[in-house]
């Protein structure tokens, strides 16, 4: 595990690389990822993924969203954005896939993506439902950690859990009269999951994702299940200049065009 070898003073080809692209030392590296303030998302079973940090003092990354649906589920379709991604200059990559055969589709992007690629664990337990003839509530915790657990041995790099989702923070948000609940898919998949099974979210109540992370050496981020200011009706039209900014410019762009 990274932080492991970071604690251990050891540097690794991984921080290697990612100080001679980022133009830092070594040793500033090793600091930073011994505090948690820099990952460098690269799961040992991905092969042929370069390193790449992401944190405190290091560049801005681009993710690009890739996926199936029910509607169009082409794995041809999906290894041409992915090619078009990186292309461009795509740091990271993530398969939100929920159509078509969604391990194989992976699967197929991770072989190919030459970048740390990402996923939504809880889409593939609730479409794995779906098809056994249930709903997506019905699926059980041994789902989703079974989800985690395949998505790390096929070599995904950082996965999305909604761990913050709690019984408490979905009440909270259900009664304080909110613009928009939640904005997340798999955050409401979570909280219909908490409604329906009357139990508290797994990811949070339990840890085997940890031991997960810490065997396959992939990375759990955060998911966002609601924006924070959306309580307040003034501010909802400032969110969507500052999603494209984000979206569509690197620092440097932006400083070009307010300069």
């Amino acid at each position: 595990m990274l932080i492991k070898s970071a604690q251990k003073g050891e540097i690794t080809p991984g921080i290697k690389q990612v100080a001679q692209e980022e133009k830092v030392s070594e040793e500033y590296l090793l600091e930073e990822i011994k505090a948690g303030r820099i990952i460098i998302p690269v799961n040992e079973n991905h092969k042929n993924a370069k390193s790449m940090g992401i944190g405190k003092g290091l560049k801005t990354k681009i993710n690009a969203n890739i996926g199936t649906s029910k509607d169009c589920m082409d794995v041809e379709e999906e290894l041409k954005k992915l090619e078009v991604s990186i292309a461009v200059g795509a740091d990271t990559i993530m398969d939100l896939s929920t159509g078509g055969d969604i391990t194989t589709i992976r699967r197929e992007i991770i072989k190919r993506s030459t970048v740390p690629v990402g996923t939504v664990p809880i889409y593939q337990a609730g479409v794995e439902a779906t098809r056994r003839g249930k709903a997506i509530v019905d699926m059980t915790a041994d789902d989703l950690f079974k989800a985690i657990e395949e998505q790390a041995e096929d070599g995904v790099d950082f996965i999305t859990v909604h761990c913050g989702m709690t019984r408490e923070a979905a009440s909270r948000v259900k009664n304080e009269g909110r613009i928009m609940d939640v904005v997340s898919r798999g955050g409401s998949f979570t909280v219909a999951w908490m409604i329906h099974n009357k139990k508290e979210n797994p990811l949070f109540e339990q840890l085997p994702i940890v031991h997960v992370a810490k065997d396959a050496a992939f990375i759990p981020s955060l998911g966002l299940d609601w924006i924070p200011f959306l309580q307040n009706q003034t501010l909802l039209f400032k969110i969507p200049l500052c999603i494209l900014f984000i979206a569509l410019y690197r620092p440097q762009h932006i400083a070009k065009l307010i300069s």
